[in-house]
């Protein structure tokens, strides 16, 4: 994880403030969706991607009655025989 060299306080209701030129490098707009994870210590925000509820995976990722699948688990699910 390589520093930013930027340095913004907490305000009184626990925001901060990502400056442009990092909004601007990652791509980041107004109403993005950003998700806060923690390693150790470590606080990080990374803009949120869904994830398939079953596997985890983030590729080809269809949401379906509120919740995030993926193409190979929608396929396997496909192929269960109910009794």
């Amino acid at each position: 994880m390589k520093p930013a060299g930027v340095v913004r306080k907490v305000d009184q209701l626990g925001r901060i403030v990502l400056p442009k030129s990092l909004r601007k490098r990652y791509q980041m707009n107004e109403g993005d969706p950003v998700e806060i994870l923690v390693q150790g210590d470590h606080i990080i925000l990374e803009r949120y991607r869904p994830r398939c509820v079953f596997c985890g995976s983030m590729e080809d990722v269809k949401e379906f009655k509120e919740r995030y699948l993926c193409e190979q688990c929608m396929s396997e699910m496909g192929q269960l025989q109910i009794r």
